[in-house]
């Protein structure tokens, strides 16, 4: 039996095995088609699943930001501090950190599709279900937002795999691209929508119930069109098998460019995070403290429009640094191999000054903090494409999921899933006096880190540079060991046996 096959075509649902084209469909394919020949995807039908993933991934987004549309609204309607505030986004990032390995351990053995239309369909109706929490009950918004993140974590690791199932080289880093743009385009639309839809109903529990409905579209766009592409066969590596997961993960621990990238990128996760909760709330005060705006006094509603300013900004400054930023490694990678990292560095490097005036200007000049949070979210996103292609260039097929997931958990666990409520913990010790000054300064005060930290960020993506060269040749001329534990698909079921059995 060789290493390339596979035991059973059946039970598509707890298998591996893809969804190839029927051969009437493959009929129409061009000669230059050999990617999606390869995968057993037509060339149409790649192209319309990426779409349908980005789709996906910008409601994904959307989602996540529409609580932080509506923060102001929030803590005025539960009268909640700072530090109890920053728990809604932490404990969704929580649930999505500690569900993340369990599905890309799924998503590395069985088939994706069905995995993601599950959770999807699970977050669509839990977010629904938040937008219903009475006022008495703020724990319940707490334990919602928590569930969302089971959801999401189901999507978020394996979508990107599917993708580099379908395509590879500049193909694969040009549907990353336009999958990524899903990122910073979907948080936009989240405090767009969620600005918008609250003060249209003048209640902040109308901006909750727009996503389930476009997830409930998703889930029938992923049942009908999506297809399962064959695992790492674009790049003709029919000798590669499933490992166990301890020996994924000792691979993952010792493979230094993904080590590194991922604590760049945790940087990136943890300026962001703080960022998408805190900014309109910041820019409010500033408002309120400069005496532009008058403070809440609806119970439900906020009216507040740097929640819709700062969206508008995150759906530009993402297009803009996820195209610039693959670009400039595009042509950077010409004149040396470890452009990608190079390129991330860069932007983080180049987003801490930015962020950095934007924070201390608030007070001062509206118009100059818009400008310098354009210009350093610019740069922010310069690493979201790149980031994701490195990890799939340094990891062997058979172990990106989880290697996604372990990104994941690595990124949110020291990322996002802390800095939003350090930031309001760290606001609320600052805080001298519950005077508009002092609600301003001290959340101004405690939001200078993320300048700090996109710099440790940079340093982190530099390293990468030094190890990232190699362990791409590496990954890409990879060969089981000889003792290497493997998991070969037997009668429905998983049995582990050493390689040199499995080529006899």
């Amino acid at each position: 039996m060789s290493l390339g096959q596979r035991s059973s075509d059946s039970a598509p649902l707890f298998s591996s095995d893809s969804e190839a084209e029927a051969p009437e469909e493959a009929g129409g394919r061009h000669a230059g088609d050999d990617d999606e020949e390869a995968s057993g995807v037509s060339g149409v039908r790649a192209k319309l699943i990426v779409c349908i993933l980005c789709y996906i991934n910008l409601l994904n987004y959307m989602d996540r930001f529409t609580v932080a549309g509506v923060l102001p609204d929030i803590e005025n309607y539960f009268q909640i501090d700072d530090g109890t505030s920053g728990l809604l986004q932490t404990v969704f990032i929580c649930s999505y950190m500690v569900l993340a390995p369990v599905f890309g351990y799924l998503g590395d053995r069985y088939n994706r599709k069905y995995i993601m239309c599950g959770g999807i369909a699970f977050w669509s109706v839990v977010t629904l279900a938040s937008s219903f929490t009475p006022q008495q009950h703020f724990w319940a918004l707490l334990l919602t937002r928590g569930l969302v993140g089971v959801g999401e974590a189901s999507y978020s690791t394996i979508a990107p795999t599917i993708i580099a199932d379908l395509y590879v080289k500049e193909k694969r880093t040009s549907m990353l691209s336009v999958f990524y743009f899903a990122i910073p385009v979907g948080s936009g639309l989240g405090y767009i929508v969620g600005s918008q839809v609250s003060a249209l109903a003048q209640n902040w529990h109308w901006a909750l119930r727009v996503t389930p409905a476009l997830g409930l579209i998703a889930v029938l766009l992923l049942l009908f069109v999506v297809r399962e592409p064959k695992r790492g066969a674009v790049e003709a590596r029919a000798e590669l098998h499933q490992t166990s997961w301890l020996t994924d993960l000792r691979a993952l621990s010792r493979n230094r460019s993904f080590v590194l990238s991922t604590l760049g990128f945790t940087a990136v996760a943890f300026v962001t995070g703080s960022l998408a909760l805190w900014a309109p709330t910041f820019l409010f005060r500033a408002a309120v403290f400069s005496g532009q705006k008058a403070p809440c006094a609806d119970e439900a509603h906020c009216a507040s429009s740097e929640s819709l300013i700062f969206g508008i900004i995150t759906v530009i400054t993402g297009v803009l640094g996820v195209f610039s930023g693959v670009q400039v490694s595009r042509r950077l990678r010409k004149k040396t191999p470890r452009a990608d990292p190079y390129v991330c560095a860069a932007g983080l490097l180049l987003s801490a000054p930015f962020l950095y005036l934007a924070i201390v200007f608030a007070q001062g000049s509206t118009a100059a903090t818009y400008v310098f949070i354009f210009l350093g979210e610019t740069f922010l996103s310069m690493n979201w494409a790149i980031v994701a292609d490195i990890l799939l260039y340094v990891v062997v097929p058979t172990r990106r999921s989880t290697a996604e997931a372990l990104q994941i958990v690595v990124s949110h666990l020291l990322g996002d899933a802390g800095s939003p409520y350090m930031i309001g913990v760290l606001s609320d010790s600052l805080r001298r006096s519950d005077s508009f000054l002092w609600r301003f300064r001290s959340l101004q005060l405690s939001l200078l880190l993320c300048a700090f930290v996109a710099v440790v960020g940079g340093a982190f993506f530099l390293a990468t540079a030094l190890f990232v060269e190699g362990d791409r040749t590496r990954a890409e001329s990879h060969v089981p060991a000889a003792d290497e534990p493997i998991v070969v698909p037997k009668s429905g079921r998983s049995a582990r046996v050493p390689v040199s059995s499995v080529l006899i």
